[in-house]
């Protein structure tokens, strides 16, 4: 939690969200993750100053178990002065204790935000589904809070000005822009009117811009001239058995088949699950994981 201190910008964690949309396609199934093709709709998490804050907090968590299709699970919610914005005991279950920071015992607008990570990490949990250490791990969670629907909740607590900022997550605004931003591509929604923070609104907006990149990128015909003109090159180098030195940010990669004509590997602009196919022209592919139908031109 960001609380007045400096913001980080970027996306300094890309390939880290981009495996952890992976992962969440290769545990949950193509036909789970379509189960949340609707997010949490404001009215089920709003959260008036004049609300019971205890009371309040409970129904907003039981939103949320909802939401994440918990019906056994029930939140015990607390406010303690933390570090953290918040904290969840992972148990066994049906009952689980979630602490928040006593700070939204004022700003209750956000308390919305922090249960919907902390939930998150009891649905992992029962998914079993995590990465190694705390960092990583924290951003699998953001990501499949934003993915599967209740993300735009933690992008619209990001609040900056010249003289204080607020920042709920692991992820970068960018970043939180960037994955609502592959949700809203998916399901065809647009999250934007509601957002009640600028700041949040301009970070979906260049989130949306990366996520329109990944379209654009060769092998695939949306791709731009420049890429298309690299592409070519490398594949000459590549079918004249000569190295191919690839440039840093290169997402495609070519392997020789000895049954058969080259290949090319590069990332579904879905789910980021490498594909691989014969190069020998026009191809349309379609991604095993995500269903994801793409045009390609090899």
């Amino acid at each position: 939690m960001a609380d007045g201190g400096p913001v980080e910008h970027g996306y300094p964690h890309l390939e880290t969200v981009r495996a952890a949309v992976t992962a969440l396609y290769r545990r949950l199934s193509y036909d789970t993750i379509h189960q949340f093709s609707a997010s949490v709709p404001p009215v089920d998490v709003a959260f008036g100053d004049t609300d019971d804050l205890h009371l309040g907090a409970q129904r907003v968590a039981r939103e949320l178990v909802r939401h994440y299709r918990l019906p056994d699970a029930r939140m015990i919610v607390a406010f303690r002065e933390m570090r953290h914005a918040a904290n969840v005991e992972l148990t066994a279950g049906p009952e689980y204790f979630v602490e928040l920071n006593d700070r939204f015992r004022t700003h209750r607008r956000d308390i919305g935000a922090a249960l919907a990570h902390e939930i998150m990490h009891v649905y992992l949990h029962r998914m079993d589904l995590s990465f190694p250490g705390t960092r990583d791990n924290e951003i699998l969670t953001d990501t499949a809070t934003t993915y599967l629907g209740a993300g735009w909740l933690l992008l619209d607590a990001y609040r900056e000005d010249g003289a204080s900022s607020q920042k709920l997550g692991y992820l970068t605004p960018e970043e939180f822009g960037y994955v609502l931003a592959k949700r809203s591509l998916v399901f065809g929604e647009d999250p934007s009117p509601w957002f009640t923070s600028a700041q949040a609104y301009t970070a979906y907006v260049r989130g949306m811009e990366r996520a329109r990149h990944d379209e654009r990128q060769p092998p695939l015909t949306a791709a731009g001239w420049a890429g298309r003109r690299r592409y070519a090159r490398d594949r000459h180098r590549a079918q004249d058995d000569r190295p191919v030195a690839a440039a840093p940010d290169s997402p495609y990669a070519f392997a020789p088949d000895p049954g058969g004509p080259l290949r090319v590997t590069f990332p579904c602009p879905t789910c980021h699950q490498r594909i691989r196919v014969p190069v020998k022209g026009r191809v349309r592919a379609r991604c095993g994981l995500c269903r994801t139908v793409l045009e390609c031109d090899t």
